[in-house]
């Protein structure tokens, strides 16, 4: 975000003669988190993080980006659509933002899981797989997704035997039923519109007793996700997935920042970690090393004191 708001604001065919000023928020995820967000942008102006000679040092938010999941927009969306700021998200994809008449000022970058839906429901029909089973997140984005789904698969002649919905937070006896309908189930064949959270959670369960060979579907959320490849009944998903892109600049833009730049950032300093193989933070041995040292200058100090007097 910083690296593209600073490309926007270096150029010179892009909003000439105006400088984009910004505040980052993390969701964490959390419609309530959210929601406390948008009052925030809705009350009042923002203290200003650029100035220049042209700057007219007005602080009012004009627009937001975000959010990544489909509740937390459609919470955001509602509180400052009345005052006209638009939204623009780059993952949100439930259908129902599609709604002008509800969200008439949302907007985003990704198409609709109307498209998807139907687009899965033609990959089931391709490779002959008529019999299946669905599970799916019990939210926004899982729950309209999986009804754009099973209406597009009734229009293919796809027979669904099960739909599960759950979410990350549910108990565990509650994830524990739904593995246990996939290991019982008589299809091969298991079609997931689940966010990252959820279907971690199911694999999780699924590995304490794996069941048989199954043939896994999904989404566009957790298609191309590594940390869930790792599960040896996943080798083989198939499903949607958003088109790769390389940003020309962003991996210098990365490279060329100090550590103390991406100390002070919590997801830089995940990146980096994860990147290089290193920690960017000090260890409790180390800071207990630095404490001891400390104390035993100051000690020394305080004994050169004692005889000089």
């Amino acid at each position: 975000m910083i690296f593209a708001i600073e490309e926007i604001n270096s150029s010179t065919d892009l909003l000439p003669g105006i400088k984009l000023g910004y505040r980052i928020y993390d969701s964490c995820v959390s419609v309530p988190v959210s929601v406390h967000v948008a009052f925030e942008l809705t009350n009042g102006e923002d203290p200003l993080f650029y100035e220049g000679m042209n700057c007219s040092r007005s602080g009012v938010v004009m627009a937001a980006v975000g959010d990544a999941g489909s509740s937390p927009s459609i919470s955001v969306s509602r509180v400052i659509g009345p005052f006209n700021i638009p939204l623009v998200s780059h993952f949100a994809t439930c259908a129902c933002l599609s709604d002008k008449k509800q969200f008439p000022t949302f907007f985003r970058t990704i198409p609709s899981d109307h498209y998807q839906a139907d687009a899965l429901a033609k990959m089931v029909k391709y490779f002959g797989w008529t019999w299946i089973g669905a599970v799916h997140s019990d939210s926004d984005y899982g729950n309209n997704g999986m009804a754009s789904f099973l209406e597009a698969a009734l229009r293919e002649g796809i027979c669904v035997e099960y739909t599960e919905s759950f979410f990350r937070t549910d108990p565990q006896i509650k994830i524990k039923r739904v593995a246990d309908v996939i290991r019982r189930s008589t299809a091969k064949v298991v079609l997931a519109f689940t966010a990252v959270g959820e279907m971690k959670v199911l694999l999780e369960e699924l590995a304490l007793d794996p069941p048989p060979p199954r043939q896994w579907i999904a989404s566009e959320a957790w298609a191309t996700d590594p940390n869930l490849m790792r599960f040896s009944f996943c080798a083989g998903a198939v499903g949607v997935a958003i088109q790769k892109s390389v940003i020309p600049g962003l991996r210098n833009y990365l490279l060329d920042l100090s550590p103390s730049e991406v100390a002070a950032s919590s997801v830089l300093t995940e990146f980096w970690e994860d990147t290089f193989s290193c920690s960017l933070t000090e260890s409790s041995s180390l800071r207990l090393l630095r404490e001891l040292s400390s104390r035993n200058s100051q000690s020394v100090a305080e004994r050169k004191t004692n005889l000089l007097l």
